[in-house]
């Protein structure tokens, strides 16, 4: 069966030193889902641009459902100036008052979504009154067996306690990394070790799943079998750009094929190793990467 994957929140462009690459979490998980085999789309906004354009046909070209991606005639489609550290970590610097903070509801997405055996969010996206609301809306017009999967992706100051309490709320799966963690912790008075404050997590909202990333040292997955941990793979580092959006991508479909928690952790850290190892969020994989999730179609 082939799963039905949504991606809700901002598509733009991350201007690298190497040159511009389409980005945006959830749409560096649509597209690496489409690459994994699923039927992937995006709910988004883009300007009535020559840089929206692009990106509406640079994911079409990949496969991915492009149809609630609305144009807006007053804002610009996004843009991230990308710098790279010696480590290949990227630092962002993001504009604001850009499409996707405009982002609104209508039939076509609430219909999309309603379908959907499994959407992702984030916060990021959420940072505009407008965006928010659609976001939090379409979320709840989820079917109940869907995966509800919240990407916590902090960037510099566009979060609040709110929102990520919101976010939880309306999830039922969670993916964080080492660095947002602790601020979870903190927001939320989590204790103990990591493993302790991922099981909180867990309990307190009624979550199905909880993943930690953490980069070259692999991810830990729990479940209410317990934790399981993946010590991570050697590459050399292209950059870590959507590193951690293609793990969600995998993440999500290996829980959608009820994959043994070992399996899913695995898979999903070849799929980041592979992204991490080259240069931008939305490249290829590797067919031996690929395989065992093209199998499920």
């Amino acid at each position: 069966m082939t799963h039905r994957i949504v991606g809700i929140g901002e598509l733009l462009w991350d201007v690298l030193p190497s040159g511009p690459q389409l980005g945006g979490a959830t749409a560096n998980v649509a597209f690496h889902a489409a690459g994994l085999g699923a039927r992937a789309a995006i709910v988004s906004r883009v300007g009535q641009d020559a840089l929206g354009e692009r990106a509406v046909m640079t994911l079409r070209r990949a496969h991915v459902e492009t149809a609630c991606v609305g144009r807006d005639a007053e804002a610009p489609t996004g843009t991230v100036s990308v710098s790279v550290d010696a480590a290949g970590q990227p630092g962002y610097a993001i504009a604001e008052q850009v499409a996707w903070d405009r982002l609104v509801i209508d039939a076509d997405a609430q219909r999309l979504v309603s379908s959907a055996d499994a959407v992702c969010f984030g916060t990021l996206a959420q940072r505009a009154t407008t965006s928010r609301h659609a976001i939090q809306s379409l979320v709840g017009e989820t079917a109940p067996a869907a995966l509800r999967v919240f990407d916590v992706n902090l960037r510099q100051h566009y979060w609040t306690p709110d929102v990520l309490e919101q976010s939880l709320v309306l999830a039922n799966v969670l993916k964080v990394n080492e660095e947002e963690l602790p601020v979870l912790a903190r927001t939320f008075g989590l204790e103990g070790s990591v493993l302790d404050q991922l099981d909180t997590l867990m309990d307190r909202w009624s979550l199905w799943a909880v993943a930690l990333t953490r980069g070259a040292r692999g991810s830990v997955l729990l479940d209410v079998r317990g934790a399981v941990e993946h010590p991570g793979l050697a590459v050399t580092v292209g950059d870590a750009v959507g590193a951690g959006d293609a793990f969600t991508a995998a993440l999500m479909l290996g829980l959608l094929a009820e994959w043994e928690p070992t399996e899913i952790n695995a898979r999903a850290n070849a799929v980041a190793a592979a992204v991490a190892s080259q240069r931008g969020a939305m490249v290829p994989l590797p067919d031996d990467v690929r395989t065992p999730f093209l199998e499920l179609s």
